[in-house]
């Protein structure tokens, strides 16, 4: 019988390639701090001699796993995948793992979540589309399992958040489209349990207001994040004698919905109304709807959000939590233009 091979440790790694034990650790789990070229040293020799970590020795040393979950309760919106991947890439340069968590609004959902915190399956976690009201507030404020807040707010949760300017965004909106001369513009929210369309309306209003023509109640209306109620909604509100010249969408998908209604109806984009939307989803400037839009700094988003929270897992955050708001930027396509003749009034 042959012997059995001999384990190899962090120790072998060290010796062979020149470095201490810690710093083989650090530059397995890819922290920046390690030289670029020492790191790509003792990556050789790890792969060289076949040395994996024991992520599972590790945590019964360190009391953590290394894993975040990410929460997220819309994957379906092509904003998610793109966000989720950010994510991905951040906490994988920090050296941790990522478990997608799909955040319910059933009770089975939510008593899933609740799992997940008590029996230590995650060190921290990102919620990415939870609602106002949900009891997710409750569970995070009193988990002891650090969470932080990405592009959604949530009242009373006593948790860090990591956000855009909604508002700010959505009245970059109301400026560009008041300054081609629409006063009719329209409005489509998405759910009004959710912050970023609750923040976006009051961003739009607010600047409409501003410049002589506040947000008319009758051309409001509230769905859902869904190209089938832009559809829906844009169909009810360009059937209108007195339609909008404009219309602006809670995000992008529902002003695909928006931008289907009106081709359907042969009605002319821009030339007779004019759509935009929120995010600046990679379809946007697709050549099939060429959309006005607004960008989120998505990557910078997710980077944050990820260094704050394994600051508090790591125990470097003090006490006071944090708010980073992050600017936005007014994408213009082809989907917005001045009003038709005589309908600037």
């Amino acid at each position: 019988m042959s012997p059995k091979p001999l384990s190899i440790t962090s120790h072998d790694i060290a010796r062979e390639a020149g470095v201490s034990q810690s710093t083989v650790s650090r530059a397995l789990r890819g922290d920046p701090r390690v030289d670029p070229e020492t790191a790509a040293r003792i990556v050789r020799v790890a792969d060289r001699r076949g040395y994996m970590p024991n992520a599972t020795a590790r945590s019964l040393v360190t009391r953590r796993t290394r894993t975040i979950a990410v929460v997220v309760a819309d994957i379906k919106n092509p904003f998610y995948p793109e966000l989720v991947e950010a994510l991905h890439e951040a906490l994988g340069r920090s050296g941790y793992r990522m478990v997608l968590v799909n955040e319910r609004t059933d009770t089975r959902g939510q008593a899933g979540l609740a799992d997940l915190y008590r029996g230590g399956g995650a060190d921290g976690a990102l919620f990415v589309s939870v609602t106002i009201e949900r009891r997710v507030a409750a569970l995070v404020t009193q988990s002891p399992v650090p969470s932080v807040l990405l592009n959604r707010d949530v009242d009373g949760a006593d948790v860090d958040r990591v956000m855009s300017d909604n508002a700010g965004g959505a009245a970059q909106v109301a400026e560009h489209l008041h300054g081609l001369g629409h006063r009719r513009v329209a409005f489509i929210a998405g759910p009004a349990n959710t912050s970023t369309s609750r923040d976006r309306e009051a961003g739009l209003g607010g600047a409409l207001a501003q410049r002589g023509a506040p947000l008319d109640p009758a051309l409001r209306r509230v769905g859902e994040f869904t190209h089938r109620s832009g559809y829906q909604w844009a169909t009810d509100l360009l059937d209108r004698p007195d339609r909008p010249t404009a219309i602006f969408c809670a995000n992008d998908v529902v002003a695909f919905g928006a931008l289907d209604a009106a081709r359907n109806l042969g009605i002319d984009v821009p030339g007779a109304v004019s759509i935009a939307g929120f995010d600046d989803v990679p379809m946007a400037s697709w050549g099939a709807f060429a959309l006005t839009t607004v960008r989120q700094p998505l990557t910078d988003m997710a980077r944050d959000a990820v260094r704050v929270l394994i600051d508090r897992v790591e125990g470097r955050a003090d006490s006071e939590r944090q708010r980073l708001v992050f600017p936005t930027h007014l994408v213009q396509r082809t989907t917005t233009g001045p009003p038709p003749d005589g309908a600037r009034s």
